[in-house]
């Protein structure tokens, strides 16, 4: 699943705007509705985001990159102050329920990017996101055949073209940057400037058009020039200038929250929920392994556990094939409806990726008409690293967590609920939703699915490493639960969020300097726990109300059915109240 910066919430590939706006409405206020907020989708957020428009499958943008100047910049400002304010006007009074949930999902997209750009201003702080942005625009005009080589070819060629001038708008724009999101930038350079030079020219080199290609390698080695440069400005003046601060504070933190997430208990409060489920977790592991082997404490046992771990080598196999098992579970127990037998593509993270993420899945977007595969992506160890950093990586892929990341990536999780996406008819879930639904329904999914007896047709003892490595998990979810909040309320320092891992998530060192990374750069990335602990509620409260009618399989289409809004948008349909999310 990939995620805005690090993760963009999945999406579906069937076209929508062939259906009559008219389908969707019960009212006139409802078309009203739906027609501004068209307008909003088709005239300002597909051409201001060229790159994620490419993703989404809309393909008249392909030639154009991200509008970072600080004229860029203002205009976007402009506009969705103007789209905000005709949206708001809309009396959602006067709304059917799901045109009104829908008004909230729209007006929240735009709540949190006014935020991003009045407010937090990444594009002021962060020089990844100049060399992420152009290496983006290039991976998804390369990553799918929606069109002829040549015909993405002379797309990317347009793209490459604009690269230089990004990065020389970054020179511009960036102010006094964290020392971290400098330092992450460096890191990741390296692996985007072979990626221009070895990947992207792979990927063409079976077009036969030679004037095509000759004016490729003249626009592919000025992207890769442009980046030795950047790369030499972040080291030598950017980085001694780099004093920033990352942290959100609590303001922004609330806000951003609010308006991701729909979520606005106190922080205090959602502090206290989150240290209570990673305590009911530490107790649970701490029983776990009295239960396994008495003679070890849980550390030592999740160290000896991240010994059973396939060869780098085989690690994508092993991922395909533990498909079979659980999408034979999932039939057998009643788990949920499968939309479609076809499979993701399992295959090794892209290389910009890789320094902030292990596993994530990538489907294609819902007006994607061609190019319709959907990649699952596994980061490998380095081929430069030592045995000892090898071996720490791939403690993290022993193999019960294995397992469980294939839930958590494929079978129930997020392939399965972007299978189901495919088959909603509302145009705006299709695009916007919150990532406390997609991931929280992924995290959801593996304490389900264990829940449900994974592993014990097999044996107990498969059963009980299979928990092990769920609780392993959760306690990463947990740790960056807490991590989020305190990190960027100024609770916790980047050197304590990076021992909380350790000590209390149970992770290694080399995993605990990614994760705190990632937090820095993704503030609410609580939402793994936070959605699962809001399904859980939901379904608690459902079973409550239902009684003996209740049904897991039914619980689980019908909420796979409202898309990915926020919980509190599903909660209202299938409870039929306003009651509290946690």
């Amino acid at each position: 699943m990939k995620f805005p910066r690090f993760h963009t919430l999945f999406l579906a590939i069937l076209i929508l705007s062939a259906v009559p706006h008219s389908s969707l409405a019960t009212n006139n206020t409802d078309s009203l509705f739906i027609t501004q907020a068209r307008e909003y989708v088709d005239n300002f957020y597909f051409p201001s985001n060229p790159a994620q428009a490419t993703s989404l499958g809309i393909h008249q943008y392909d030639s154009k990159i991200e509008d970072l100047s600080q004229i860029g910049i203002q205009n976007k400002i402009t506009q969705l102050k103007q789209y905000q304010s005709r949206i708001q006007a809309i009396d959602p009074q006067l709304l059917s329920e799901n045109m009104k949930a829908d008004r909230e999902l729209v007006l929240n997209n735009i709540r949190s990017q006014l935020l991003g750009l009045e407010k937090i201003q990444l594009y002021k702080k962060d020089p990844d996101l100049y060399s992420g942005t152009i290496t983006n625009s290039a991976f998804v005009i390369m990553e799918r055949k929606f069109a002829s080589a040549e015909d993405r070819l002379h797309a990317l060629v347009a793209r490459e073209k604009l690269m230089p001038d990004l990065l020389q708008e970054a020179r511009h724009n960036l102010h006094n940057p964290p020392p971290i999101y400098t330092q992450i930038a460096i890191e990741q350079l390296p692996g985007i400037i072979r990626f221009f030079q070895t990947d992207v020219p792979a990927a063409f080199k079976d077009v036969q058009d030679l004037k095509l290609q000759k004016e490729f390698a003249a626009s592919n080695a000025a992207v890769i020039t442009a980046l030795q440069h950047y790369q030499a400005w972040l080291q030598s003046y950017l980085l001694p200038r780099s004093q920033g601060d990352f942290r959100l504070g609590v303001s922004l933190f609330r806000q951003k929250l609010q308006y991701d997430e729909m979520v606005d208990l106190p922080l205090n409060q959602l502090l206290t929920i989150g240290m209570t489920n990673m305590r009911q977790n530490q107790k649970a592991l701490a029983q776990l392994t009295k239960e396994i082997d008495p003679s070890k404490t849980p550390r030592q046992l999740i160290n000896a556990l991240g010994k059973e771990h396939p060869a780098p080598n085989d690690l994508l196999d092993t991922f395909r094939n533990s498909f079979n098992e659980l999408i034979s579970f999932i039939e057998k127990k009643n788990i949920i409806t499968l939309p479609s037998p076809i499979r993701p593509i399992v295959e090794e993270t892209p290389p910009f990726l890789r320094a902030v993420t292990f596993a994530s899945m990538d489907t294609p977007g819902p007006f994607e008409t061609v190019a319709n595969e959907a990649y699952f992506n596994v980061t490998l160890p380095a081929a430069h690293w030592n045995n000892e950093r090898v071996k720490e990586f791939m403690a993290q892929f022993n193999f019960p967590v294995i397992t469980n990341i294939a839930v958590h990536e494929a079978y129930p999780g997020h392939y399965v609920q972007f299978l189901w996406v495919r088959k909603n008819e509302d145009y705006f879930r299709k695009i916007f939703g919150a990532a406390s639904n997609a991931e929280g329904w992924a995290h959801y999914c593996e304490q389900m699915m264990v829940d449900e007896g994974l592993g014990k047709d097999q044996s107990n003892h498969q059963a009980q490493r299979l928990r092990l490595g769920l609780l392993q998990e959760a306690l990463l979810r947990n740790a960056r639960y807490i991590v989020a909040i305190k990190m960027h309320t100024g609770q916790m320092s980047f050197k304590q969020a990076q021992d909380f891992f350790v000590q209390e998530g149970y992770q290694t060192p080399t995993v605990a300097l990614v994760e705190t990374k990632r937090g820095t750069l993704d503030p609410t990335y609580l939402y793994y726990t936070l959605g699962k602990l809001e399904i859980l509620k939901l379904r608690t409260d459902l079973k409550k109300k239902l009684g003996p009618a209740f049904n897991l399989k039914k619980f689980h289409d019908d909420f796979m059915k409202q898309g990915f809004p926020p919980i509190k948008i599903v909660r209202k349909t299938m409870l039929q109240d306003d009651s509290p999310v946690l």
